[in-house]
Parts: C-alpha cells; structure tokens; sequence
C-alpha cells in the first residue's frame, strides 16, 4: 500500500527555498571569510618566521624552533665530525681491516635533515601547511634523522679480506677397479664471506655510532657461508665411504734414502685398499712380498738381534702409522706387535708405545671391520717434509675412542758403545751400523664408546730391550 505525503503548499515552499538560499550564501561568506582570515594569519605568520624554522619543530629530538637552516647543518656537520675517527674493525679467522667512519662517509645527512626540518609548513598545499604548524605549534613535530654511509667505498676497503675467506669447494673423486680404489679425492666444503649477513650488521653497528657523542670502536666479525659441492663423497659411490672416520701420521726424518723410498713405496701398496664389512684386515696380505724382487731397496731392519741393512727397511714406519690411525677409529684390533727396541723415528712426533713391528708371516698388524660399510685406506706422503699419513674412510657410526698418554713405568739405560774391527773398512774409519736405545716399560690404554656404551677398553703393552750402539772400526791397510 502506498504511503500518501502531505503537500506543501506554494507559499510555504517558496519560503523555504528563500531560507536555503540565505543559508547557504551565509556559509559560503563563514568560510570565504574563515580562508581570508587563515590566509591572512598564515602570511603574518610566515612573515614573523622569515627564513626560521617554525615553532615546534624538531629533528631527532632536537627543537629546532626559530633556528635557520644553517644553524642545523652546523649541528649535524659538527656530530659527524665527533664521530669521524670512529673505527670499525672487520676480522675473520686470519685476517683484519679496519675503517674508519670518515673514510666511508659516514654521518648524518645535514644538508637534507637542513632543507627537510626548513620546509615542513612551507608546501604549496595551504591546508596540509596549516596542519604542519598547528601540530607543530601545540605539540611538536619531530623528524627522524637521516644518516648514510659510502657502500662502495666500504667493500673497496673490505675487498681483499673478502677474496681471501672464498674457498672454491672440492667434488669427490672416485674411481673403483677390479675390488680397489685407483683414484680418490674426498669432497670438501668451500666457504664464502656472507655479504648480506655483513651488511645487516654493519647497519646494526652504523646506527650506534652515528648516535654516539664521540668516536668509538666497533669489532664486526665476518660471517661465513658455506659451499658445498656439487658432487659428494657419499654421492660418488655406494659403498658406504663417506666421511672420514680415523687418521694417524709420523714423520721419518733423518732417513736414509732407501728407507725414504721404501715408506713411499709400501704406503702406496696399501693405499686404496678397501675393507669389506665384517672382515679382517691384514697388513701382511695387503702389502705382499717385501723384498728386492718386488722393488723394494735395502735399509737398516732389526734381524736377530742387531739392525742390519735388509730389504724393505722402511715397512715398519708405515704399519706404525696405520696403526694411530686405527687407533683413532676406535676399530678392534685384532694383532699388533710392539718393536724389540726403541725407535727414534717413531717418536719424532709421539711419546713411546704407539708403534707396530711386522715381519711378514709370524708378525702381523690385524683390524676387524666392525662398521658395518666398507672402509677406504688412504695414504698421504709428504716427500718434502717426510711425513705420513694414513686417512680411513667409511660411515661414522658415533663412535669415540679416547687414548691416553703413554706411562712409562721402568727404564733401563742402554748398554756401552761396541767397537768391532772390520777388514773391508780402510784403517781409522769409523762407521756406526746400530744406534743406542734406552729400555723401557711403556702402556697406554684406550676406550671406544659409541651411544654411551663402552665397546672397547684395552691396554697395549710395550717392552722395549735396551739397545747399544755399534761402531765398525776399519783395518785394512
């Protein structure tokens, strides 16, 4: 049903439209006269703060009321010269630089802070300008500060540091022919300095010394990223060898040279062997006939009783080492066999008693492969410097083995020097053959845990005979 509205009569009508018209000039005049009036009390304003900034105006908590863009770019250009021997300190593992806030241009930005602070109210926006002064007026308005810093001229200065933390990582190598290893190479992660990383706490650091009242010092360490390779030691084969699981070295400096080629040669016979899962590793199968007939040269070997020139004097420098490196990967030994005498070559870097004597078939070095993955021998010599190393490689399975500093418990001193006459030597020549030894009582012991257990605890024995030194005296006329 439709709703009737009442009718307004003519004379009415035409007397509300007259009060409309009248109201609404009124209100055009109200506010045409409110725009004069803020116009005009804007100008005398402006007038009053010619060239000033205006009342209420702040910049970093400053007031800056009344004051002339210049006196801001003092102030500000004067903090920046208080902090301008600031040093910020970058370092990583090897190197340092230092900068200073100066030579990167760091400070507040005094000219813009300036011109900013100077022209808030003075827009051509008339009301956005009354806005300004009015907040200005009754409560304040503060402007952030503004500050920057030379990012270019930053990495100029931190370039050199940066290219020497690069590392380039490493692929694995491994190549497997008929049950041995001929080429093997372990991926390594490479490195990188973490540019973003840095920039974020350059940032962090930059603030604090922009805001302080003097010149400090800031130490930022460089944070590193890590490179990982494109081919993985794990993923370049499937037999399990993945990390490395045990490592032992010696040095044989002072040998003669046909024991230094004897260490490398036997070193590399073993190295690439692979030891299956639940086997026994022998060193004497492994290496196999030690003698003139398969390369070997003489060197000084102990043979009843005395050192004499043999073949293959040497081997037993490279069974120590594997030894320490079994050691190491907490594997079980099965055999070993400590030397009759003191060796001075072996404890060149190890206190007595860590030592393996063979003497191919009545004395052998045995480990048992109880990791459940095949395991890599690995041999490193270092010609140079006369160093070996053997590396196992394998799957950890968290096991760990502590080895305790050798005790000796007795020692004997060595014997007087012996002097033997020997007609194949000129008259009053006199050549050493056998070197002086003190005896000695030697253990340690070790303890392999794995998932808190204890799954091997032993102690290896050594008795070491005392040891004189023998001299040849020629006769021969």
């Amino acid at each position: 049903m439709a709703i009737k509205l009442p009718k307004i009569k003519a004379p009415h009508r035409k007397k509300l439209l007259k009060t409309g018209k009248i109201f609404f000039w009124f209100s055009v005049g109200a506010l045409l006269g409110l725009f004069l009036l803020t116009s005009s009390v804007l100008i005398l304003f402006q007038r009053l703060n010619h060239e000033r900034i205006y009342p209420g105006i702040m910049v970093n908590g400053v007031d800056f009321s009344g004051k002339k863009e210049e006196d801001i770019r003092n102030y500000f250009k004067n903090k920046n010269d208080k902090i301008a021997d600031t040093k910020f300190v970058f370092t990583n593992a090897t190197e340092i630089a230092t900068v200073s806030a100066k030579e990167i241009d760091l400070g507040y930005n005094y000219n813009l802070l300036a011109t900013q602070a100077y022209n808030l109210g003075r827009s051509r926006n008339l009301i956005s300008n009354v806005s300004i002064i009015f907040q200005g007026y009754t409560q304040g308005l503060n402007l952030p500060s503004s500050y920057s810093y030379s990012d270019q001229k930053l990495m100029s200065y931190l370039s050199p540091i940066v290219e020497k933390m690069r590392i380039e990582p490493v692929d694995s190598v491994f190549t497997f022919r008929n049950g041995r290893v001929t080429e093997f190479k372990a991926s390594r992660n490479g490195q990188d300095a973490d540019v973003g990383k840095l920039k974020d706490q350059i940032e962090k650091t930059v603030v604090q010394a922009v805001v302080s009242q003097n010149a400090q010092e800031y130490s930022i360490n460089i944070p590193v990223k890590v490179l990982e390779p494109n081919i993985t030691t794990a993923k370049a084969n499937n037999l399990g060898i993945r990390e490395l699981i045990g490592s032992g070295s010696s040095l044989y400096q002072h040998s003669i040279p046909g024991r230094i080629f004897n260490v490398g040669l036997a070193a590399g016979r073993i190295n690439g062997i692979l030891v299956p899962p639940d086997s026994v590793f022998s060193f004497n199968n492994a290496l196999g006939d030690v003698s003139a007939f398969t390369g070997y040269k003489q060197a000084y070997i102990i043979q009843n009783g005395k050192t004499v020139l043999g073949d293959g004097g040497g081997v037993c420098q490279v069974s120590t080492t594997l030894f320490r490196a079994i050691l190491d990967a907490g594997l079980p030994i099965v055999e070993r066999t400590a030397h009759a005498y003191r060796v001075s070559y072996y404890e060149q870097d190890s206190p007595p008693g860590i030592d393996a004597t063979v003497f191919s078939p009545s004395v052998d070095l045995k480990f048992k492969n109880d990791t459940g993955y095949h395991i890599l021998i690995q041999s490193v010599v270092d010609p140079v410097n006369l160093h070996l190393t053997f590396e196992l490689y394998g799957t950890g399975d968290g096991r760990q083995a502590k080895i305790t500093k050798p005790v000796i418990t007795s020692q004997t001193p060595a014997p007087p020097d012996l002097y033997q006459d020997d007609p194949t030597l000129p008259k009053g020549q006199i050549k050493q053959v056998d070197f002086a030894a003190a005896g000695a009582k030697v253990y340690f012991t070790r303890e392999v845990t794995k998932d808190g257990k204890v799954i091997i605890s032993e102690t290896f024995n050594s008795n070491y005979r005392p040891w004189q030194a023998i001299y040849l005296r020629g006769t021969k006329e």
